[in-house]
């Protein structure tokens, strides 16, 4: 690091800390270990990832023929899915979406696709969530994408606004220093709110109180499969807890304090039993495929299921032991501090505290979040706009950036039968 901007960090550290409290000093003191070295790379022949590269030697399972996970499977019948249907086969279960008034064209772009392979069939609700109103004009483009129930909800200021424990200053401060190192939304502290009413927050909103599963949809995202059965019977008759499509590694500068954390909360006899018998810690300290990543997360792989898309249940968040996890974070205050993601928190929450068996790669569901893409080997026409196992439609050193190869190395593939690798 060049004199002058390690000079830099280090007067603009002491300035917050002349601010705050003699015991508080040591506790943040410790998180800027954590932040100062995390910052320093190792050399890049130390982060060359056995992953997902164009004609490398990794086979992607999405070249590989599939259509549908294993029955039972429920499906349209007569009229079982109608929208006024009071007696349908919808199970308790939403649509469920964070959005601004000003992403009105990007959320109903989203919704058509979605509709169009999937709900226009099932008739699921639609909710959706902000931290303001709903203007009118919002709520009557929306409604007029589905012929589906749709609510309007805001979200409680206790949920939304920042906890009176940070420490604005030391979060200006810290924002500085992850803006020196280039880390994406660095100084926002509107996702810094995102991210944290996501991880866990969510899940107790008063108007999800009768729901069990959600499928987060966000603005600006792609679907390109048609999808034939009830995703949401699917988790509950195969007894399963969450579902993604695209896994990914983390930016380590933005998360550098959070396995740290982890392992702190893991350590306190009070939660000694929490762990799960058949959890995925190896994929989630897993130093073989981004070594680097590793290393400047203090002992995390980094990698997680990209949350933009998650089919979930709503119990897991609501739980004792994520619910205890989710709280010892908060108060650490890395979602602050740091820039911790609702992704590597749901992603650590699962790999820790349940049975990896209920985590579902949904396989057949073609979906597209800017840059990533998860598109399927499906039977003709039944998927449209994407190009058979392209992970990203941008520059090929994003390729390294796909955790599958880690997960499927040491979890495997789950419900799918193990694809057939080329010779």
């Amino acid at each position: 690091m060049p004199r002058n901007q390690s000079t830099r960090r280090h007067h603009g550290l002491a300035r917050a800390l002349r601010l705050i409290s003699i015991p508080t000093i040591v506790v943040i003191a410790v998180y800027f270990i954590y932040i100062r070295f995390g910052a320093d790379s190792p050399s890049k022949s130390s982060d060359v990832p056995l992953a997902n590269t164009p004609g490398g030697p990794w086979h992607d399972p999405n070249k590989d023929f599939i259509d549908e996970p294993s029955e039972p499977l429920h499906r349209v019948a007569d009229d079982n899915y109608a929208p006024e249907n009071p007696n349908s086969d919808r199970i308790n279960a939403t649509l469920l979406v964070l959005v601004r008034n000003s992403e009105q064209a990007e959320i109903t772009q989203s919704m058509r696709d979605l509709e169009r392979t999937w709900n226009h069939k099932f008739n699921y609700p639609w909710t959706f969530f902000n931290d303001e109103p709903f203007t009118a004009e919002f709520k009557h483009a929306v409604k007029r994408q589905t012929k589906a129930a749709v609510y309007f909800e805001q979200i409680p200021a206790e949920h939304w606004d920042t906890p009176p424990w940070i420490n604005q200053d030391l979060f200006e401060e810290s924002a500085r220093i992850l803006k020196e190192q280039n880390v994406q939304y660095a100084d926002k502290i509107s996702y810094r709110k995102m991210c944290r009413w996501n991880s866990a927050l969510f899940a107790h909103h008063p108007a999800l109180k009768d729901v069990q599963y959600y499928w987060r949809v966000e603005p600006h995202v792609k679907f390109f499969c048609d999808i034939e059965y009830d995703v949401f019977r699917f988790m509950r008759d195969h007894n399963k807890t969450y579902g993604f499509t695209i896994n990914l590694y983390d930016s380590p500068q933005s998360i550098s304090g959070l396995w740290p954390a982890t392992e702190e909360f893991l350590a306190d006899p009070a939660n000694k039993d929490l762990l799960h018998p058949n959890n995925a810690m190896p994929w989630l300290v897993d130093s073989k495929h981004r070594p680097g990543h590793n290393l400047r997360a203090h002992g995390y792989s980094t990698c997680h299921f990209w949350s933009n898309f998650e089919i979930g249940d709503l119990g897991f968040w609501r739980g004792d032991a994520y619910m205890r996890y989710f709280n010892h974070l908060d108060r650490a205050g890395g979602f602050f501090y740091e820039r911790w993601g609702d992704a590597p928190v749901h992603s650590i929450g699962l790999g820790l505290f349940e049975d990896r068996k209920r985590i579902h790669w949904f396989r057949d569901i073609g979906y597209n979040h800017i840059p990533y893409i998860n598109c399927p080997n499906r039977p003709q026409g039944k998927c449209k706009g994407c190009e058979t196992a392209k992970f990203t439609d941008g520059a090929k050193f994003l390729y390294k950036e796909d955790c599958r190869p880690s997960w499927f190395h040491h979890m495997g593939f789950g419900d799918w039968e193990t694809p057939k690798h080329e010779a």
